[in-house]
């Protein structure tokens, strides 16, 4: 009987995993719904709520943002996809780890933002120096941190506030109104949190589209016949008309008067030679003469 009772016992007991579903989980519209992962769930209720961590560089197929971790809550479920909202975002620790040394101060911030379509973010930015600074530089600097965040959050949306933070323009903004009170060496967003999501619809503005380059024109063929100056170079000297070849009085007298100057030379290193070939000529003679004598 008790033998009996454990087999209808171990009929009852069903394997849980076997009922459950997959469901594949898209990212927000600020990466372009692109799948990240996929998840087990008994029931689509049971997924809303459920928090996924995903690297940047999943995303983009950039290894250079490896480094930043994106934080993604499921929000909605269609039939078997399960669609997002960004948290938030934070970077990893040993990537932190490695620009932090010894001998170098760390000012790091925290800031509440409210953007632009009335979204509320926190705002954890931090700063290296190249060396150990006072309390009071660190004070100037986390100033100068608040007055550009909050600046950038009421002109921008929020997916255009955390595309800035992500690809680094937010970091290089306050670096630059860092560096005129202190040679800051690297400033970063650390982390951000979604507080509260946009309470008004605004479209982000898109890029201004480029002109279409219009085909270049075929180029023209050229004229079977040629032009002035290519007739004028093919003809011979006698094609050429006289004006051209005529030579001006004044320089032809003046070669004439050249050449009659140049002969007289000529003849002149003619004799000066021959009298050269006579005197060794009589030399010899004499030479010859003197033994016989």
């Amino acid at each position: 009987m008790a033998k009996a009772r454990a087999r209808t016992t171990t009929r009852k007991v069903k394997d849980r995993w076997k009922a459950k579903n997959w469901y594949t989980i898209l990212a927000p519209s600020l990466f372009n719904n692109v799948p990240v992962a996929e998840t087990l769930a008994e029931t689509p209720e049971s997924l809303i709520g459920r928090v996924t961590e995903v690297s940047l560089q999943d995303i983009t197929n950039d290894f250079r943002k490896s480094h930043i971790k994106l934080l993604f809550s499921i929000d909605k479920i269609e039939q078997n996809t399960a669609h997002t909202q960004l948290k938030g975002h934070l970077l990893t620790s040993d990537y932190l780890r490695r620009m932090i040394r010894r001998r170098k101060s760390r000012v790091d911030g925290v800031f509440d933002v409210e953007t632009r379509d009335g979204a509320l973010l926190r705002v954890k930015p931090f700063a290296i120096a190249e060396k150990r600074i006072q309390s009071s530089q660190k004070k100037l600097i986390r100033n100068v941190m608040n007055d550009v965040i909050t600046k950038e959050g009421k002109t921008k949306t929020l997916n255009s506030f955390i595309k800035d933070c992500l690809d680094g323009k937010t970091g290089s903004e306050i670096y630059k109104h860092c560096k005129i009170y202190y040679p800051v060496k690297r400033i970063e967003v650390n982390k951000t949190e979604i507080i509260r999501l946009p309470t008004v619809i605004i479209e982000d503005e898109k890029p201004a589209e480029k002109p279409e380059e219009q085909p270049p024109e075929p180029a023209k063929e050229e004229s079977e016949v040629p032009a002035e100056e290519e007739i004028i170079e093919g003809k011979t000297e006698t094609e050429v008309p006289s004006e051209k070849t005529e030579i001006p009085a004044e320089e032809e007298l003046t070669a004439e008067d050249l050449e009659k100057e140049e002969k007289p030379k000529k003849k002149t290193k003619a004799k000066t030679t021959k009298k050269k070939t006579t005197a060794k000529k009589t030399a010899k003679k004499k030479k010859e003469e003197a033994p016989e004598s």
